[in-house]
């Protein structure tokens, strides 16, 4: 089997985190994708892969040679396409990460569409909270909101997300509602902590002058996601801050509610970012425009 044959299938194994499923997905039989990552161990004179009964997993190597190997295909994936006019005919996977609720409301609903006009490309989509490494791991490019602290990062501004504070009627039922900023301190927020530091941001809001301020609120509860964040607004457990388009079917149901609507957090800005060593490619740059072009036209963008 040729050296590109079996790096795909050790891709695929690595991606599936199972032989049987790789086998499944490449069509191939069970033991030729066996036999190719173990062809692979042997060259390298490594272990890539570390089997259980129950799953498989990269070794420290494997992840290694996984970035090295994604690259090397999608360069060479880049290269079979450069000279196709016609979107319709780029290939090859495109591996994004995005903020969970900017997938699940906006970007997975617009899909079909992207793959209606492009079916020979395919979208690898992680979603959630998480900083995730796009080198190691292979990521052509992720969505961020807040400020960008990596460096390594190339980044293209997309727009700002306006922020809101927001309270559940039953807690606003329990504490009643906060009219100013002095009432907060008879109030509880939903804590919202780094998985990277692990420490509690605190509550943000815009004063009368127009400089962003922080204040340290009474919390009986932290989260370090997107989804329970919201989940403990609605079980009336404290105040969040959130952008405004995430949660709007909330907002309808009357679910959540907002509150001090003078003292709102600064808006949040919204990057696409990839890493400054790597190039975007063809079908990649036809992503990262389609995915302008949908959170714009849903007027995420401000």
């Amino acid at each position: 089997m040729d050296q590109i044959k079996a790096m795909q299938i050790f891709r695929a194994v690595a991606d599936c985190k199972s032989f049987t499923q790789a086998a499944v997905r490449l069509n191939l039989p069970k033991p030729t994708v066996t036999n190719a990552v173990q062809a692979i161990e042997q060259q390298l004179g490594v272990r890539l892969l570390q089997r259980t009964t129950r799953k498989v997993s990269l070794t420290a190597e494997g992840a290694q040679y996984l970035a090295r190997c994604t690259a090397l295909l999608n360069d060479l994936e880049d290269m079979n396409g450069l000279f196709a006019g016609d979107g319709r005919l780029l290939s090859g996977a495109v591996r994004v990460e995005l903020p969970e609720r900017l997938a699940h409301l906006i970007v997975i609903p617009a899909l079909p569409g992207f793959l209606e006009r492009h079916p020979n490309i395919q979208v690898r989509l992680g979603s959630g909270d998480r900083f995730a490494d796009l080198v190691g791991e292979g990521i052509d490019c992720a969505v961020r909101g807040g400020t960008l602290r990596d460096s390594t990062l190339v980044a293209r501004r997309i727009g700002n997300l306006q922020q809101v504070n927001l309270a559940s009627p039953a807690y606003l039922e329990r504490h009643g509602r906060p009219r100013t900023l002095d009432d907060l301190q008879h109030h509880y927020a939903v804590n919202f902590f780094s998985s990277q530091t692990g420490r509690d941001m605190d509550w943000e809001y815009v004063d009368a002058d127009g400089a962003e301020r922080t204040l340290a609120m009474r919390s009986q509860v932290s989260v370090s996601g997107t989804e329970a964040y919201i989940a403990a607004c609605v079980a009336g457990l404290g105040l969040i801050q959130v952008p405004s388009q995430t949660i709007l079917p909330l907002l309808a149901s009357g679910a959540l509610e907002e509150v001090l609507p003078a003292w709102r957090p600064a808006a949040m800005p919204l990057n696409i970012v990839y890493s400054h060593n790597r190039h975007l490619s063809p079908r990649v740059r036809l992503f990262v425009d389609w995915l302008i072009s949908v959170i714009e036209q849903q007027n995420v963008s401000e």
